[in-house]
């Protein structure tokens, strides 16, 4: 029997668990997270089991990866036997109960060191779990680690870090994408079932794009941001990377839902992503905004994105192109000097470079400025939805370009020359506070993952992971796994030095 690896979708429990259970015990760790929650119902494979197969990944391939800034072993497995207990009591706490998790280190856990990559946090531990810790403990998750990030979440590559930069499963000379590029990394490689990344301009979704994984960025409000260490509040968000659109679905039901003194926290009535996920698509209308998401695509990624909608095309009722409300004018970074002024007059020189430059300019912003801002982001959201009148979701690539090599990324990111801006497809989406879901839809001619974005109108993530799934279903492009080996050497970066100057 072969492996199960982020193949056996859609099966009944009864049907997942009998297949399961011929799985080889080398193959656990290549378990989706929907295939080890059915072993785990089943009783076929214990949480322990699970655990032990991620950190013996974790002991191989984090030196490789720099996934991780800290792997939580031992209360890992603590965890785990009383979860097992648990399961044997018939005691079950849901679909996560049992299933290792990684959290961006930006997410506070109790009594856990939380550093959001900087040396500024270096020796902070919250006393409080962040609102979506405290869910997805009480749904039995085990944390098996805080996963590796863009300092302070404040980039696109994680390669500015305290604790040095995360490398690309797929290529160790670059960056895996920023700032949720650990937990990225670590989902791709098989060291968790499942992370935990923020997204601000694009966080969760770059990342998963670069790693070939699934990176959802739910509607602002839904998954309730208090206890993360903060980018900008206005467009900050919190949401899943997994393996599979399933999977994502999963962990939504636990993350989502109202936290009274969670400030961004909106009512929303609950909902069953697993089953809205469901739902046919055949009815649907897809919109193609070509301009400007489509402008300057590397040409493997143009013919990549072009094939998927074509996919999609046969599987829903039209295909049209369409136009997006522009983001202009909208300028919140002195919301981020706002939470980091403290530490900044303190020590300005545990902060990293670029880090250190960006928030120079926070301390320049004007109030009017930022309200007016404000006012304008306010009535973008309000009237985001008008724009899907004719059409139910839209179809995009993740980002227009391939990463970066690490080195360049560093180069790029500590030299003070200017530089034109990058026009990159994520951004516009956090600001209209809508769902967007990144998912696998090929590779380059050099064998880097290529990213399909779909997005839709506020609380529509049942239809876009519908459409997430529907393509998933009909290609394989999600069950290629990187070439990262045991053996693999890791090549040395020179421009690491220059991030500490």
């Amino acid at each position: 029997m072969p492996a199960l690896s982020r193949r056996e979708f859609g099966l009944s429990l009864a049907g997942a668990a009998a297949l399961f259970a011929q799985t080889r015990p080398e193959d656990l760790a290549a378990l989706t997270l929907t295939e080890a929650s059915a072993r785990i119902r089943a009783g076929s494979v214990t949480s322990a089991e699970l655990v032990e197969a991620c950190l013996a990944r974790i002991k191989i391939y984090n030196p490789k990866l720099n996934a991780f800034i800290t792997v939580l072993g031992e209360q890992a497995l603590a965890h785990a036997r009383q979860r097992d207990a648990e399961q044997k009591a018939g005691k079950l706490r849901g679909p996560l109960h049992g299933i290792p998790i990684a959290l961006k280190d930006n997410i506070d856990t109790a009594g856990i060191r939380t550093t959001a990559a900087s040396a500024v946090f270096d020796d902070r531990v919250p006393k409080e779990d962040a609102a979506v810790v405290t869910r997805l403990r009480a749904a039995g998750a085990i944390f098996i680690g805080k996963a590796n990030l863009h300092e302070f979440a404040f980039g696109g590559t994680s390669a500015t870090s305290y604790f040095g930069p995360v490398r690309n499963p797929w290529a160790l000379d670059r960056a895996a994408g920023g700032s949720s590029g650990g937990s990225a990394a670590a989902v791709s490689t098989d060291l968790c079932y499942g992370a935990l990344g923020t997204d601000t301009g694009g966080s969760i979704r770059t990342p998963s794009s670069f790693c070939s994984v699934v990176g959802l960025k739910p509607t602002y409000g839904l998954v309730p941001i208090s206890g993360i260490i903060p980018l900008s509040v206005s467009l900050d968000h919190c949401g899943p990377i997994t393996r599979s659109v399933e999977d994502a679905a999963l962990m939504l039901n636990t993350l989502a839902g109202y936290e009274k003194l969670d400030i961004t926290s909106v009512e929303h009535a609950k909902e069953d992503y697993v089953a809205e996920m469901k739902q046919p698509i055949s009815g649907l209308r897809l919109g193609i905004p070509r301009a400007p998401f489509f402008d300057w695509l590397d040409a493997d990624i143009a013919k990549a994105v072009e094939d998927a909608i074509g996919v999609l095309a046969k599987q829903t009722k039209s295909v049209e192109d369409v136009t997006l409300p522009p983001v202009r004018d909208i300028a919140l970074n002195g919301e981020t000097f706002a939470y980091h002024e403290e530490y900044y007059e303190k020590s300005p020189g545990r902060y990293m470079l670029p880090t250190r430059r960006a928030l120079q300019n926070g301390a320049a912003a004007k109030a009017p400025e930022y309200i007016r801002s404000l006012w304008k982001l306010e009535l973008l959201r309000r009237t985001i939805d008008d724009s899907f009148a004719n059409f139910d979701a839209v179809v995009l690539p993740t980002r227009r370009h391939t990463p970066r090599t690490i080195e360049a990324a560093i180069k790029r990111e500590t030299d003070d020359k200017p530089k034109n801006p990058e026009m990159e497809n994520t951004g516009q989406f956090d600001y209209y506070g809508i769902p967007a879901i990144s998912i696998p839809c090929g590779f380059t001619s050099e064998g880097l993952p290529i990213g399909l974005m779909i997005a839709g109108p506020r609380f529509s993530e049942g239809r876009v992971l519908a459409l997430a799934r529907a393509y998933q279903q009909a290609t394989n492009w999600h069950t290629r796994q990187p070439p990262i080996k045991p053996d693999t050497p890791v090549p040395k970066l020179a421009a690491v030095d220059d991030q500490f100057k």
